[in-house]
């Protein structure tokens, strides 16, 4: 990027990005990915939309970020000590309603990411790399404490197992995850797949 792209970029202020993005996950919530448009978020936050295009490039970029600003904790963020309480930790970032709503919209937009190769790339360079760094930062602590063996076959798999928790409770239960059910999806599944 050069010097000036850098430096139109950095012209919003952090709380006004944050409105930005608050703006961006309140339209995808009432319209969906696919109607979701940058007319309308141009119009919602009063933005130019050459401005959203020069500070994010597009609609997929604009809608992972948002998703990435508004996550209320970090996996790096969390140190309890233990494994186990740092998945526990982690569970509960989201109050039930929350975790409802931030299902059903990850839920429509992975249905759409499997029709827009741009969102699709935006969900892995912004989100699910990320994620699996961090997670990833867990675990090695969870190894380095003893906790876990760093040769477990289980380790490459949890994200896919913390992900499927959420997808399969709607599906197979018609329920929206809970913290009484991720607690207890922890201490069945995650942990006894990874010895801990």
């Amino acid at each position: 990027m050069t010097e000036a792209a850098a430096v139109r970029r950095s012209r919003l202020t952090p709380e006004r990005e944050a409105e930005l993005y608050t703006a961006v996950l309140d339209l995808l919530r009432e319209v969906g990915y696919d109607a979701l448009t940058m007319d309308a978020v141009a119009t919602r936050t009063r933005a130019s939309k050459a401005t959203l295009y020069r500070q994010w490039g597009g609609k997929a970029e604009l809608v992972v970020k948002a998703l990435r600003h508004h996550k209320p904790l970090k996996f790096s963020d969390v140190d309890t000590g233990t494994l186990r309480g740092d998945f526990l930790a982690l569970a509960a970032r989201q109050d039930d309603c929350r975790m409802e709503q931030d299902s059903a919209l990850m839920r429509g937009l992975a249905m759409a990411a499997h029709g827009n190769p741009d969102l699709l790339k935006a969900f892995r360079e912004w989100l699910v790399e990320p994620e699996m760094d961090e997670l990833r930062r867990v675990l090695r602590r969870g190894v380095d404490r003893g906790e876990i063996r760093a040769d477990n076959p289980a380790m490459p798999f949890v994200m896919h197992m913390l992900i499927g928790a959420f997808a399969a409770r709607t599906m197979i239960d018609e329920l929206p995850p809970t913290q009484a059910f991720l607690h207890a999806y922890i201490d069945a599944v995650v942990l006894p797949a990874l010895g801990a």
